[in-house]
């Protein structure tokens, strides 16, 4: 499922691996699932069917935080909630004083429990599920996936996620602080590097890292296509611009996996890479002029470089760039301080993203839609 210039170095084991930087916090009582619907942005069912992954966006429709939310059964043996989240300081608001600020007369308790559980991954094993899904476009670049079962897709077991924001990210696992998981008996120990590079393989941001926060769009960083996003339920916490991008807007960038070589050589998997600092821009140079023609004009806009693990990374870039850039049209490039050299990052689309529809197409859908 990834990309062919990093299909070849994934692991090929059943791995697990502990994830730092992630905080847990406890959101229990009677009016747990009503509080959360009103400020996650997927819908939150009552009583709860399972886990699922979501956002927390700010008024103006910007990502402050994307987050897993995980059944629980609290001590006094009722329903609640865990809710993991990347709890490295940033722009935006500490989530804890958040959402107490939002909890006013509601039933509702919150409390941080980061020092009670520990965060794992578990990927690579043929027996996790892959469900079936298709998807549904929106003329304005939206894509909303739907799974085809009639199971909760994101498992039922408590403090267990089964991934599927993409194919073949396996599970998330809470564990009780100091202990490993089942899967640590039969999986290879891997760690927080084999994570990142699994991620970026299949083309999934995650955390203030790819998502930067109060900054980011969630259209843009993928959390529509990785199931994330809700344009139907009812009102919540920056719903109305995110609504209305769906209906009137155009997605214009989106998160993709790069290989970053040296500038105006052919990518390959070889050379030694320098680290490379956060959010660098990237910059489209058009090439393959026309000649005897007026000269094309710049294209606009840059890009900016995310995540990187060596030569591979993740790129919130503009389509057009990407497109132009897939058709030999222009390099994107990437001066790093580090080491005062020009890179290029060449972009691939996942290949379990879904094929956009043709414009005549979708037309046909809505006419069908509508009778």
């Amino acid at each position: 499922m990834a990309p062919g210039f990093l299909a070849n170095i994934l692991r090929k084991t059943p791995t697990v691996a502990q994830l730092a930087s992630r905080g847990v916090l406890s959101v229990s009582g009677s009016q747990a699932p009503e509080f959360l619907n009103g400020l996650l942005s997927t819908s939150v069912p009552s009583p709860p069917k399972g886990p699922f992954y979501s956002a927390f966006l700010h008024a103006q429709g910007r990502v402050m935080y994307d987050v897993f939310l995980y059944t629980t059964t609290t001590p006094a043996g009722k329903p609640g909630y865990l809710l993991e989240y990347d709890s490295r300081s940033s722009e935006a608001p500490s989530l804890l004083p958040m959402l107490k600020r939002h909890i006013l007369r509601s039933k509702v308790k919150i409390r941080d429990v980061s020092e009670e559980f520990d965060v794992w991954a578990a990927w690579g094993s043929e027996s996790l599920p892959e469900i079936p899904k298709s998807w549904s476009w929106s003329r304005s670049g939206v894509v909303e996936p739907s799974w085809e079962s009639t199971e909760w897709p994101w498992g039922a077991q408590d403090e267990t996620l089964m991934d599927q924001r993409a194919p073949g990210m396996g599970q998330r696992l809470l564990t009780r602080k100091g202990d490993k998981p089942a899967e640590a008996l039969s999986y290879d120990i891997g760690s927080p590097s084999d994570y990142l590079l699994h991620r970026i393989a299949l083309g999934v941001p995650e955390g203030s890292t790819d998502i930067v926060p109060m900054h980011a769009f969630p259209m843009e960083s993928n959390i529509d296509i990785m199931g994330g996003l809700d344009f139907r339920k009812g009102c919540y916490v920056g719903q109305e611009l995110t609504v209305r991008t769906y209906h009137t807007g155009m997605v214009r960038k989106r998160i993709l996996p790069v290989l970053l070589h040296r500038s105006g050589e052919t990518p390959q998997i070889a050379d030694p890479v320098p680290e490379f600092p956060l959010h660098l821009d990237i910059r489209p140079i058009r090439i393959n002029q026309p000649s005897g023609d007026k000269p094309l004009p710049r294209p606009r806009g840059t890009g900016k470089l995310l995540s990187t693990h060596g030569q591979y990374g993740l790129a919130l870039l503009r389509l057009e760039h990407v497109e132009s850039a897939l058709n030999n049209e222009l390099t994107l490039e990437i001066e790093n301080p580090g080491d005062g050299k020009i890179w290029q990052a060449s972009p691939r689309w996942p290949s379990w993203w879904p094929e956009p529809i043709a414009e005549e197409e979708y037309n046909r859908l809505a006419e069908a839609a509508s009778v």
